[in-house]
């Protein structure tokens, strides 16, 4: 059985800003509304992160544009979601979170067997110079990629 995976978004700004420790798929509670919204793109985690609060996580800044042609029964675009997780990695998250620096960022949000997953970070800030090494290594590897293709033309 081959699982379909379509991708919706990826948090680009949190490689960039985070350094990820550990990765999880969690599963998210959404409504009806919240679903075709979603599968029309009209998603914003720009600032999104998640939190642990009482043995669940919550994800928060997770925007889901309302959908028009839905009536009176349409979402809160602002309401917290909750992602769906075992007990053990829930707890094993919540050990780490209250660690210093740790915090947990969405990384990507994608279709999975027709079910919305998401791909959930535990992450440390990344200091200015962090950043600035991560550049360079890019720009290195890109001018060693471009020469090499020169040297086979």
């Amino acid at each position: 059985m081959s699982e379909a995976v379509k991708i919706i978004a990826v948090n680009r700004k949190a490689r960039h800003d985070y350094s990820v420790d550990e990765t999880y798929e969690c599963g998210i509670v959404l409504m009806g509304t919240e679903i075709k919204s979603i599968r029309d793109g009209k998603i914003s985690f720009p600032d999104a992160w998640a939190e642990v609060e009482n043995g669940e996580i919550w994800l928060r800044s997770f925007l889901i544009a309302e959908n028009p042609f839905s009536s009176v029964f349409n979402h809160d675009p602002d309401r917290k979601k909750k992602l769906l997780l075992h007990k053990d990695e829930i707890k094993r998250i919540a050990r780490k979170v209250e660690e210093k620096g740790y915090t947990l960022i969405p990384l990507s949000f994608y279709f999975k067997n027709g079910k919305v997953k998401v791909e959930l970070g535990l992450c440390k800030g990344k200091k200015a110079f962090d950043k600035r090494a991560d550049i360079r290594e890019r720009d290195i590897q890109r001018e060693v990629s471009r020469e090499f293709r020169e040297k086979l033309h």
